[in-house]
């Protein structure tokens, strides 16, 4: 694929290929747009992303991070493998890794898909140059707290507004019980919110009167799945997309709702915990069936603005209160914005962003 079919005045600064033999670790690197500062971006761990996703995440990263004010700019990562692999194997891929990206000195390592807090030690012990760190060295354990679900929550709290929706009693399915997820569950049950269906890559879990939380906590933590807990009716995988809710919430991978699934959906609200998770032509069909959908970078930006706080030397309480106040701010100011003219939320989201990371470029005589 012709990596230059992506280029445009943004970016990407630089895409990077890299292999070392003696480990058989394969890696990308995209490099978006620094601008606004250094990148900031998750490594992901998958068998099969290729060059155009690894972008588009890049990208998703560079308008996250100028959406939320925060002084860097957005860069992926992606090594081909597969995450489960036993730990010393996936310790050498990791740590590989880390050295082939030492010299990439614009992008920060962060955790994604398949890598952790763990995998950040290791990265840091190599290089110096990672986020999402165990706090023993001074991380913020952003998925012990639950910081992108924790900002999922604080969308949830203001996009209500926007749908005549009420938090308590609202049904809420989450596509992806996972790091992000189950803690945006968690968030909303506080609030009184009542999770109706729950899935992940071993299928979905469905009760229409509530699944119990604690006990889908209680399999997810010990490693297994939603379908390990004695809740709910159990269905294959994609039955999450048709359970009718009130709040969708898409937390796993790329692309899950298209405009070949697009009608299964059931909800007056979606709230994207990843990154790209619907596809354009099916947001702006959700959009015309006035279904609210707060966009990925607006809604799931808790996790970088955490990254940012651990890497500027701030506490977890500053990490949260910042998640809070960042993400309200942003979702408030879309939807308004698509309220008011009509337009689609991500248009709204992106003119955001964008004015941010031009108005960056202006200032940087490299952009010139």
């Amino acid at each position: 694929m012709d990596s230059f079919q992506f280029c445009d005045d943004l970016g990407p600064e630089k895409i990077v290929t890299l292999y070392d033999p003696a480990t058989n670790m394969r890696a990308i690197v995209v490099v978006d747009n620094v601008a606004c500062g250094p990148s900031i971006g998750g490594t992901r761990m998958a068998p099969d992303v290729g060059v155009e996703e690894c972008f588009r995440l890049a990208r998703a990263m560079t308008l996250k991070n100028a959406a939320a004010g925060l002084p860097h700019g957005g860069g992926k990562s992606v090594i081909f493998a597969d995450p489960a692999m036993p730990l010393p194997e996936k310790e050498k891929i990791v740590r590989s890794f880390a050295r082939a990206v030492e010299q990439i000195t614009d992008y920060i390592v962060g955790p994604d898909m398949g890598t952790n807090e763990l995998a950040m030690a290791w990265v840091q012990d190599e290089i110096g140059r990672a986020v999402g760190l165990p706090p023993e060295i001074g991380g913020i354990p952003l998925d012990e707290i639950g910081a992108t679900g924790w900002g999922v929550a604080a969308a949830a709290r203001v996009a209500k507004d926007f749908c005549d929706l009420e938090l308590t009693g609202a049904r809420v399915a989450v596509q992806g019980y996972g790091a992000v997820g189950r803690h945006a569950a968690r968030f909303l049950a506080n609030e009184g919110a009542i999770l109706v269906a729950a899935s992940d890559s071993k299928g979905t879990v469905i009760d229409s009167d509530g699944l119990n939380i604690d006990a889908l906590e209680a399999a997810k933590s010990s490693g297994g799945s939603v379908l390990d807990a004695e809740v709910g009716e159990k269905r294959e995988q994609d039955a999450i997309i048709s359970v009718p809710c009130d709040i969708w919430i898409p937390a796993a991978r790329p692309d899950v709702i298209t405009m070949d699934n697009v009608d299964e959906l059931k909800t007056r609200l979606i709230l994207q915990g990843a990154n790209i998770p619907i596809t354009l032509d099916a947001e702006k069909y959700l959009h015309e069936k006035s279904v609210v959908s707060v966009p990925d970078f607006i809604a799931n930006a808790g996790g970088v603005i955490c990254a940012a706080v651990e890497y500027a030397g701030g506490s977890q309480t500053q990490a949260l209160d910042l998640i809070e106040e960042k993400v309200s701010t942003n979702t408030k100011a879309v939807l308004r914005s698509s309220q008011t003219t009509g337009s689609l939320p991500r248009e709204a989201a992106n003119q955001i962003a964008l004015e941010r990371v031009h108005k960056a470029m202006s200032y940087r005589w490299s952009f010139h």
